[in-house]
C-alpha cells in the first residue's frame, strides 16, 4: 500500500470513475490487469468494469492504436491518495513519460470522484480533457447512466454527442 494512502480517507466511500489505457506490451492484457489491480487498492472497491474499445492514438499519431476501458470504483481514498496509487500502478506496468501523448504501456486517469472539482499542480477534477475524448466517453457509458452530470460539463450523452474526432470502437 501507498503511505499516503494510510492518513487520506475519507469516512463514507465516494464514487469515482477512472480512465484505463495501453497502446505497448499487449495492451488487452495491461488494461486488463489494470482493472483487476484496482481492486486490490486500500479502502477501494471495483463496482463494474466496461467493455475493452480500440481508438487511434490523440496527439502524437507515429504510434499504435489504444485499447481503453473505465472503471467505476468506490473509495474512502482521497483523490491524491488515489492518485498516488493508480501513478504507483503505472509504474508497476513500466510506465515511462517521454513526452505528451506518446506511447504508453499504462496510463491512469480520475475522470471524476464523486462531484469534487478542483484544480492543483498534480490533479485537475473532473478530467479536463475528457469531453474531447470518445475513447473515454463511450466506456464511461458501459458503467454510468447516460445522465451521470458531470460538474461543470453536462450528461456523458451529451459530451459524447458533441465529441470530435473518430469514435472509439469496441473490441
Amino acid at each position: 500500500m501507498n503511505p499516503a494512502a494510510l492518513s487520506a480517507q475519507h469516512l463514507e466511500p465516494i464514487t469515482a470513475y477512472i480512465g484505463v489505457g495501453s497502446n505497448l506490451a499487449d495492451p488487452v492484457h495491461q488494461v486488463t490487469s489494470a482493472l483487476n489491480h484496482l481492486e486490490a487498492f486500500p479502502e477501494t472497491r471495483l463496482v463494474a468494469r466496461s467493455h475493452l474499445y480500440r481508438s487511434p492514438p490523440f496527439g502524437h499519431l507515429d504510434q499504435p492504436d489504444f485499447i481503453n476501458a473505465v472503471a467505476h470504483i468506490e473509495t474512502t481514498l482521497d483523490p491524491e491518495a488515489l492518485l498516488a496509487e493508480l501513478l504507483s500502478l503505472e509504474q508497476a506496468h513500466g510506465r515511462v513519460r517521454l513526452f505528451a501523448n506518446g506511447p504508453r504501456t499504462l496510463d491512469l486517469d480520475i475522470l471524476m470522484y464523486g462531484t469534487e472539482c478542483r484544480q492543483n499542480a498534480r490533479l485537475t477534477l473532473p478530467h479536463p480533457r475528457l469531453a474531447q475524448r470518445s475513447f473515454v466517453l463511450l466506456p464511461w457509458l458501459d458503467v454510468a447512466p447516460e445522465t451521470l452530470m458531470i460538474p461543470g460539463q453536462g450528461t456523458i450523452a451529451k459530451l459524447l454527442a458533441n465529441c470530435p474526432g473518430p469514435l472509439a470502437l469496441p473490441l
